[in-house]
């Protein structure tokens, strides 16, 4: 049996997209609510009940949220092309977990439009 837990959390930044074709509308400066969802699969312990605290997750995550949140992405080190699927790749490779193994990375850059990146 496979359990996975998440945690999400919000992101307010603004990024560009400098290898769209031109006059694509991500091409100029936007802001996006982006929506990032860290996934978590690992053995649930069997005295506490859970794959590992939700608060440790919040803990790893808060690194990142100081990196990333209400900055130009494309400024970050690593960004430079800040797609959805590029942020989700610098998440994974990123946020470490101290008990438990962080398999994929979801965000969500408008309420319809996500993609998510597993880990290997």
């Amino acid at each position: 049996m496979r359990t996975e837990i998440s945690k999400t959390f919000a992101l307010e930044s603004a990024h560009r997209l400098p290898h769209v074709p031109e006059g694509h509308k991500c091409a100029r400066l936007h802001g996006h609510s982006f929506q990032v969802t860290l996934h978590v699969t690992g053995p649930i312990d069997p005295k506490l009940g859970w794959i590992i605290d939700f608060a440790e997750i919040s803990r790893a995550w808060q690194p990142m949220h100081e990196l990333l949140d209400h900055r130009c992405l494309n400024d970050v080190a690593g960004l430079e092309n800040p797609t959805s699927e590029n942020l989700a790749r610098f998440v994974l490779e990123r946020v470490k977990l101290p008990s438990a193994k962080l398999s994929a990375v979801s965000v969500a850059e408008t309420c319809t439009a996500r993609c998510t990146v597993h880990a290997d």
